[in-house]
């Protein structure tokens, strides 16, 4: 049945105009009162045939077993005149049913072959000039789309932080890609809207709009009433965002070209000298339905989908060329059958063209390439002594984590102008924890940027940002709080090189206050010990520093990666190791060290462990809370005449299993010390790891010691759940007393 209405759809136009059976067009203007030559008309409803062959097509394929994936945008062909009226190097981060968009911008840019290169992403293959045969995306680096596919309003918060970006590279000094007057257009559907990572994204731009900053951004929202299955109450987008704060509403015809293109004009207008969000409410039908697996006629009556075909914007675009005198009849059918074969001939093709058939290159652009140059500016003396001028007396001291990742930023902010921070109290009050103290006052509220409380916000932020030239420290409060906003991460910063083939990255420093162990604050929701979240990313670099002097060269590597290498890294600070100075009792000062110098850096590399004691009794293998713990054990065990190694892992994603080998060594006793929870903790990596690629692995004693499966609890029962020195000191006494 949805074979047959593909075909009836498929040949309507021409038999509309066959039969003068087009839909009388109100179009309450002419070509030339938009701003539009014939010609140009002409040129836009060659846009949208060429996207509903393409679309036609692919279902073709998909049953010869040469395409896959069918989410067309046959309804949605009104973008086209979307695309015309921004300017090409305006960024456009679209959705799913944006083929007209994409091809109408392509011809604005010489050199472009938008249906052999969108036939070559139906085909997945390696030629693909995006992905490189990773998926059907729609993007292209020449045209400033970047990749999206299967999008439910993940690409709003990078839309808005890009937005973001625009304006604020007229105040900081950053190589910036895009144009100091640019606009950035976010498309997507009335089903999107209601997500919530849509309304935090349009409330984001709307929040800071309403306090005058500059985001300009036109929002579109292609309303073709229905979500999949679920029908979008009438009226609900418009009451929904008519009378928002700091939002500009406007409202359009998706099935009128020149309506699209005259509001699409004002909107974009709006946004280029107001420097304010546009809200563009532009109606359209949904024709095919949602896929080409989408059995449409089970939840919509024929009538409902017939009535919905009559309103093909094809027909009424047909009507307008007919009106207005651009085409006859007969040249509109030639049109439309021309492209037609010519989708069909570039069709057969692109099935011919290679695959990718390995799975080393389907994984290469998930490491995005490295860059040749160096960002790191020199500063003077006089520059750093202003800058250290309330520290002056205590430079040459001995500090705690928090103070020397305080110090570190200062240099490396100084040192880089295109550093930017963002995040929850980050500004005046220095952040929760102080990390951020004097920063803001330092390098002024344009790279010290005190955010509304969204992690969707912050995070989405931080990606527009890095497609601007920036480079990205956003700070996430509490680990806890991530899991708001992890598919910004997950989904969008960590996928856009792998789908645009290193074409697009996002490179970004995430810094995230967490795990366990803190003193007098509460629960599991800022006591969190489980970043199981992160490692299972592909791509995605993961840093936790166990102490101060650890912390600042790990901290100025990490900025090197997502500078230098395009990374993103994910940096852990262990909240209840901010302000630690002793280590064994109190005024022992040895959790406290000397600040190294920018001049005199040694940057501590990805998988480089850190290592203490020459112990062969037991080598306990740990990272973060859990190595300061370990250390306080190996002077008790000491005691005991039980010699350890205590390794800290420093960086636990991705693993140097080769390393880790090799410093286990000849030792018979290994116990692996997790902060984290027994089940989806690092322990279990390191264990399959050494069973893996440890030779001697089945002559060893290799035991963990982790958390108790459970959430934190308030205040001191929070320990009943957690490892401790003395539960190391007894596990570790036990291994040695079996092996002896």
């Amino acid at each position: 049945m949805m074979q047959d209405r593909n075909i009836k759809v498929k040949q309507q136009i021409i038999d509309a105009i066959e039969s003068d059976s087009l839909p009388v067009v109100n179009s309450s203007f002419t070509p030339a009162e938009v701003g539009l030559s014939n010609t140009q008309l002409i040129d836009l409803f060659e846009s949208q045939v060429m996207s509903r062959h393409l679309d036609f097509q692919s279902r073709v394929m998909q049953k010869q077993g040469q395409s896959f994936y069918t989410i067309g945008s046959a309804g949605h062909e009104g973008n086209a005149a979307c695309a015309l009226a921004f300017r090409p190097n305006d960024m456009a981060f679209l959705h799913y049913r944006s083929a007209a968009f994409v091809i109408q911008r392509s011809k604005q840019v010489p050199g472009q072959t938008p249906l052999y290169d969108m036939l070559l992403s139906f085909a997945a293959s390696s030629d693909d000039p995006i992905s490189g045969g990773r998926h059907k995306v729609l993007g292209s680096k020449s045209l400033f789309i970047p990749p999206q596919t299967s999008t439910i309003a993940s690409h709003l918060p990078k839309a808005v932080g890009t937005a973001f970006s625009i304006s604020l590279s007229r105040k900081v000094a950053v190589d910036n890609v895009l144009a100091k007057d640019g606009v950035v257009v976010c498309n997507f559907g009335d089903a999107s809207s209601n997500h919530s990572t849509a309304q935090g994204a349009i409330n984001a731009a709307a929040w800071a709009a309403f306090q005058s900053v500059p985001i300009p951004i036109v929002f579109i929202c292609e309303d073709n009433g229905i979500g999949i299955s679920t029908a979008t109450p009438k009226g609900w987008v418009q009451a929904n965002f008519e009378h928002r704060a700091g939002l500009h509403y406007i409202k359009c015809d998706g099935l009128d070209l020149l309506d699209t293109y005259h509001k699409t004009q004002q909107a974009v207008d709006i946004a280029r000298k107001q420097r304010m969000p546009v809200f563009l409410h532009m109606r359209t039908v949904r024709l095919l339905g949602h896929a080409g697996s989408d059995s449409e006629f089970t939840y919509r009556s024929n009538e409902y989908i017939e009535d919905t075909e009559a309103h093909d914007p094809l027909l009424f675009s047909a009507a307008l060329l007919l009106k207005h005198n651009c085409l006859d009849s007969q040249q509109i059918i030639d049109l439309y059958k021309t492209i037609e074969k010519s989708v069909a001939d570039i069709s057969q093709q692109v099935i011919t063209k290679p695959k990718l058939t390995c799975a080393e290159k389907i994984k290469h652009s998930i490491i995005p390439p490295k860059l040749n140059k160096v960002y790191l500016s020199n500063v003077s003396k006089a520059q750093r002594s202003e800058l250290f001028s309330h520290e002056k007396h205590n430079l040459a001291k001995k500090q705690h984590l928090a103070k020397l990742l305080n110090w570190t930023m200062i240099d490396l902010m100084a040192q880089q102008q295109n550093i930017v921070m963002c995040g929850e109290d980050i500004g005046a009050k220095g952040g929760v924890y102080n990390v951020t103290s004097k920063l803001a006052e330092k390098f002024g509220p344009q790279r010290i940027i005190n955010t509304l409380l969204d992690e969707q916000s912050i995070l989405g932020m931080a990606i527009g940002l890095a497609h601007n030239g920036f480079l990205p420290m956003p700070e996430i409060q509490f680990l806890a709080y991530v899991h708001n906003a992890e598919d910004q991460i997950r989904g969008e910063a960590a996928t856009l090189p792998f789908f645009s083939n290193g074409q697009f990255t996002n490179p970004m420093v995430i810094r995230i206050a967490g795990l366990a162990y803190q003193r007098g604050f509460g629960g599991h929701f800022h006591n969190d010990n489980s970043f199981a979240v992160f490692r299972d990313i592909p791509g995605l670099i993961i840093a936790c520093p166990s102490n101060g002097a650890d912390g600042v060269e790990m901290l100025r590597e990490s900025v090197r990666l997502a500078q230098e290498e395009q990374r993103v890294v994910i940096f852990i600070e262990p909240i209840a190791l901010y302000m630690k100075k002793d280590l064994h009792q109190e005024g022992d000062a040895l959790w406290t060290f000397d600040y190294i110098q920018p001049s005199d850096a040694q940057l501590i590399k990805t998988g480089q462990l850190g290592s203490f004691g020459q112990g062969k009794d037991v080598c306990i293998i740990s990272y973060g809370n859990g190595y300061y713990l370990s250390r306080q054990a190996e002077k008790v065990l000491a005691k005991l005449d039980i010699h350890c190694t205590v390794i800290d892992l420093r960086w636990l994603a991705p693993l140097d299993e080769k390393a880790i080998v090799e410093a286990i060594g000849d030792m018979k006793n290994v116990l692996i010390v997790d902060e984290c929870r027994k089940t989806g903790s690092i322990s279990e990596a390191l264990i399959t790891l050494l069973m893996e690629h440890d030779v001697n692995y089945a002559n060893r004693n290799i035991e963990r010691l982790t958390a108790h499966d459970s959430f934190i609890p308030l205040g001191t029962a929070s320990y009943e759940v957690l490892p401790s020195c003395e539960l190391i000191v007894e596990q570790a006494k036990r291994m040695v007393g079996h092996s002896k």
